[in-house]
């Protein structure tokens, strides 16, 4: 039975993205939702959108034809805030604020969280991904397999988050274990056992950022909470404490698994499409036309989990949207969007080559990092650790290939791995 047969008279998108046949491979019936409700009501009567150039609108508009829900409305939108400490942390991130206050607080993290403090990573970035994969060569080399997914893609984003956050190797570690319990316990639908464990795993982050503000106001470094607790001549307003440990707890919900993620595709991309690995042996030029499909391909978030309510009556082929709709985007649909993006499930970095971050040559937008005031601001970070790591992968391991078939998490919210075994190739095998 077919994609159209089997949700003809189906109800809920979100349910149907759980399924397990779409848990296997989603963009079947993100094709179907696209081409026959794609402006769908679901179940609980949020709306999923899942064309590109709705997605796309609904994005910049934010702010404008849409807003996050006010602090009296939250209850309505997330019933268990009262009681969730990660739902109060997430209403209180910069992703649910409009302006002034999003401004506000955008302005504050933007004026230390720069391209270039950025690119100083770059060295250290570079120092960890060869000494990641010096650990991985001799396994390799004796022709075990290794699972790159724990030793390789977990890895650098918790390493590149302690030299970025200015904290030991081993804490971050200890506070990226509970990073997946988070972001499952935001998802909707979520269940009483996810949100309780989401929950846990907040309380220790907050508790550990609440003791390493005060510390780097104290004993300042070169790292970016040492930068925003500090005193800016030129700008006399600051972060609270609170407002610092929500924009921190939301730095790594949102750079750790999808960036652990992307990763992982990007080496399945490697190895399942050998002919395409040029671009990872040339200029950076080419190495970020390679990042950037994969970013297209496989987004790392299905869909948003913020809620975007209507500000009026809103009119989208055909479907009328009310006020006071919940709206979200299906991110992952908008990227394979054929109006977009021609011969969309084809790996092709061409499409990327020699233009500006995020737009192809057709100058439409790649959707992964988001649009408008709410563009993710940890996207050149994780351009930046995909750029290092690929081209070093490729020329350190030519004869990569996969062991055996990687292994999901059970999401419909993120598309991540619980493993990704590899080994190497005898040379002509």
């Amino acid at each position: 039975m077919d994609v159209q047969e089997t949700t003809a008279a189906y109800r809920d998108a979100f349910a149907e993205l759980a399924s397990p046949a779409c848990l296997h491979d989603p963009y079947p019936f993100m094709r179907w939702l696209r081409e026959h409700d794609p402006v769908h009501r679901a179940a609980s009567g949020l709306f999923l959108l899942s064309r590109h150039a709705d997605i796309y609108w609904a994005l910049k508009a934010t702010g404008d034809a849409f807003r996050g829900p006010a602090p009296g409305e939250l209850a309505r939108y997330f019933p268990r805030v009262a009681t969730s400490l990660s739902l109060n942390l997430l209403a209180s991130t910069l992703a649910m604020k409009d302006p002034p206050t999003h401004t506000r607080l955008r302005r504050l993290i933007s004026r230390d969280f720069t391209m270039h403090q950025i690119d100083n990573l770059r060295p250290s970035i570079a120092r960890i991904v060869a000494a990641r994969l010096d650990g991985m060569a001799p396994a390799l080399e004796r022709g075990e397999a290794v699972d790159l997914h724990r030793e390789f893609a977990l890895a650098l984003p918790m390493l590149v988050f302690a030299e970025l956050f200015g904290m030991p190797q081993d804490d971050m570690f200890g506070l990226a274990v509970g990073i997946g319990a988070i972001l499952e316990g935001l998802r909707p639908h979520v269940d009483d056992p996810q949100l309780a464990a989401a929950d846990a795993a907040s309380a220790r982050v907050q508790a550990y950022l609440g003791d390493l503000i005060p510390r780097k106001r104290t004993d300042p470094r070169q790292d970016i909470v040492s930068m925003l607790v500090g005193a800016h001549d030129d700008d006399a307003d600051t972060l609270s404490d609170e407002e610092l440990i929500s924009m921190l707890w939301g730095m790594l919900l949102g750079g750790f698994a999808t960036t652990a993620a992307t990763i992982d595709h990007a080496v399945l991309a490697m190895l399942a499409y050998p002919e395409q690995r040029h671009w990872l042996q040339g200029d950076a030029v080419g190495v970020k036309a390679f990042v950037e499909e994969v970013l297209r391909c496989d987004a790392p978030v299905m869909f948003s989990s913020i809620p975007r309510i209507a500000q009026r009556d809103i009119e989208l082929g055909g479907v009328v949207i009310p006020k006071n709709a919940d709206v979200r985007v299906l991110v992952a649909a908008g990227n394979r969007d054929p109006d977009a993006f021609a011969d969309p499930d084809r790996f092709d970095p061409a499409r990327f080559y020699g233009t500006s971050p995020g737009m192809s040559t057709d100058g439409k937008i790649m959707l992964s990092f988001g649009h408008g005031i709410h563009f993710c601001l940890g996207a050149q970070l994780a351009r930046v650790q995909l750029a290092e790591s690929l081209p070093r992968i490729q020329a350190r391991f030519p004869t990569l290939a996969l062991a055996e078939q990687p292994t999901r998490e059970p999401s419909a919210f993120l598309r991540t791995f619980r493993a990704l075994p590899v080994r190497l190739h005898a040379q002509g095998g």
